[in-house]
């Protein structure tokens, strides 16, 4: 009986210690994987930079695609900002000239009251008209905008091709006004003696 006792305690004994060691083992594998599965969510979703090789993202691919295009990326880019630049500069130029010019055409008119009435226009019409010349060519002086004005009125019955704007537009190609007018089918030396006229016609408006 005592002996029966003994074996059926040694045999819960058992038992016991068997539950017990798969216990412990499962618990520590749940842990093992819980963390595991807690460190993928955390790299995989909440911080998509985790996990990643060191430099690698946005910042690393602009600077390898100068490395992969020998430096042509940078060049690229930087001769883009060179012509922008370039633009916004010649633009502020222009801006600057028509100002300029615009302002000296308003002191001759004033200096010159007579100057417009005398050749048969009105203030307002050379002052209007030059400003809108300036548009096309800022370069435009006030004086040939007048000299190109009053050959077309001197020129224009004969040839009917002589026209302020034809003229306007040689000047702003950089021709001058007699090449300009010899273009427009008037000789070389109708051509000379039409500037001159015009000169003259200029020279005693101005006269106050």
């Amino acid at each position: 009986m005592n002996r029966t006792l003994k074996s059926l305690a040694a045999l819960a004994f058992v038992c016991l210690f068997l539950i017990g060691t798969q216990s412990i083992a499962f618990s520590q594998g749940r842990g093992r994987g819980g963390g595991g599965g807690h460190g993928q969510g955390s790299s995989g979703m909440g911080n998509p930079s985790a996990g990643r090789p060191a430099g690698v993202g946005v910042d690393r691919g602009i600077s390898t695609s100068s490395d992969r295009s020998d430096g042509r990326a940078d060049n690229g880019r930087a001769t883009a900002s060179e012509r922008s630049n370039g633009r916004s500069d010649q633009g502020i130029e222009h801006a600057r000239l028509r100002r300029e010019n615009a302002l000296r055409a308003q002191e001759e008119l004033r200096d010159h009251p007579q100057m417009a009435p005398r050749l048969q226009m009105s203030a307002n019409d050379l002052r209007n008209g030059y400003q809108t010349a300036l548009g096309s060519n800022p370069e435009l002086k006030f004086g040939q905008y007048v000299a190109a004005t009053r050959l077309a009125s001197n020129l224009g019955s004969r040839h009917p091709s002589v026209t302020r704007a034809a003229i306007l537009s040689g000047l702003a190609e950089g021709k001058s006004i007699g090449r300009t007018l010899q273009d427009l089918g008037v000789s070389e030396r109708e051509a000379k003696e039409a500037k001159k006229r015009a000169e003259d016609e200029i020279k005693a408006a101005r006269k106050s």
